[in-house]
């Protein structure tokens, strides 16, 4: 009897450590499986070229939905201060992905041929450039630019780009004077008469008219799509390296945002409360206006109505492409002929256009 008191108790111990063991062992496999679970998701960090404003709702909406989680992804989404500070942002890998002016995309390869960064889908199907005027000021065609003062950041879409329609329009370069001023108080001047016109964002100057409380009969718009511009607007862009390496999170992506892009423009009302989720400060009306009028001028166009969403044609943009290298003085380069690759977008029967 002696003896089974220690045999009892070693049996105990035994029994004790193997339960333990097979707990730790459980606990072992379910961590295995968590930390799976918890690196499932891509992680894409991925910038716009502006504020978080009526545009930006595709890409929050797919965020706050859940698309871009449902193709295994994990999206952040931050604002941005420009097309070529985005297209810098994602040729550092400070971001993987990003949102910016193609031409921006092409300047900046042209000039740093390790840009390696490059265009997968293209939202703004035209640019959305325009020189605005005011009807005071005897504007009414380009020909009556000549001689006139535009006022414009130095790194402004339409500004950059003035070669290009001045050549479509009978103009010379020089034909006018340029002001550099702050994207703040561009339209207050030309509200003011301190200027006679003005380059921007049709979207963004044409609002902020309006805000300064000019007449919009007053507004003389001349947008660089109808005369003779046929430069692509902002596409969505990625590093090359994650081109490459995770093609299939990329496909994720464009997936989930064309989801977006597709219930905006059915339903733009219930889209912007996404932006108004993330900034509660915007004005919820002007941004829905600003949305809109940014579909229908540069995204539902007669291109992607045949084409579908996000693609471009290739005649096209070897036209355009040469506009801009004369345009922007650059150097021609074999690089700059590949900066667009349409073979992660969807398939086109879900690009389509209803």
């Amino acid at each position: 009897m002696k003896d089974q008191q220690p045999r009892k108790g070693l049996i105990n111990r035994i029994s004790r450590a193997i339960a333990v063991t097979a707990s730790l062992g459980a606990l072992a496999i379910g961590g295995l499986g968590l930390s799976s679970a918890a690196h499932a998701d891509t992680n894409i960090r991925f910038t716009l070229d502006w504020r978080f404003e009526g545009p930006s709702a595709p890409f929050l909406m797919a965020l706050e939905r859940g698309y871009f989680k449902e193709e295994g992804l994990n999206v952040t989404i931050d604002s941005g201060s420009g097309s070529a500070g985005a297209v810098t942002r994602v040729a550092t890998n400070a971001y993987d992905m990003g949102f910016a002016d193609y031409s921006a995309l092409t300047e900046t390869t042209a000039n740093n041929p390790d840009t390696e960064v490059t265009g997968i889908y293209m939202v703004y199907n035209a640019m959305p450039a325009a020189v605005f005027a005011l009807k005071r000021s005897g504007i009414e065609t380009p020909a009556d630019l000549k001689g006139k003062t535009l006022g414009a950041p130095v790194f402004d879409g339409g500004r950059k780009a003035w070669p290009s329609f001045a050549r479509h329009n009978g103009l010379n370069v020089d034909d006018v004077t340029w002001q550099s001023v702050e994207p703040a108080i561009r339209e207050t001047l030309l509200a003011r008469g301190q200027l006679d016109g003005i380059t921007g964002f049709y979207f963004t100057s044409l609002l902020n008219l309006e805000a300064r409380g000019v007449d919009p009969d007053d507004i003389v718009v001349l947008k660089y799509p109808d005369y003779g511009v046929e430069f692509y607007g902002n596409t969505i862009i990625a590093r090359n390296e994650l081109l490459e390496e995770n093609p299939e999170a990329v496909r994720g992506f464009l997936r989930a945002f064309n989801r977006a892009l597709q219930e905006t423009i059915a339903d733009p009302e219930t889209a912007i409360a996404y932006v108004k989720q993330r900034d509660a400060l915007i004005d919820e009306a002007l941004e829905l206006r600003r949305l809109k009028l940014a579909l229908e001028t540069n995204v539902i166009t007669d291109e992607t109505r045949a084409e579908g969403l996000g693609a471009i044609t290739t005649e096209r943009m070897e036209r355009a492409l040469a506009d801009m290298i004369a345009s922007y003085n650059l150097e021609p380069k074999p690089e700059l002929e590949a900066l667009f690759d349409s073979s992660f977008l969807p398939p086109i029967a879900d690009r389509m256009i209803d």
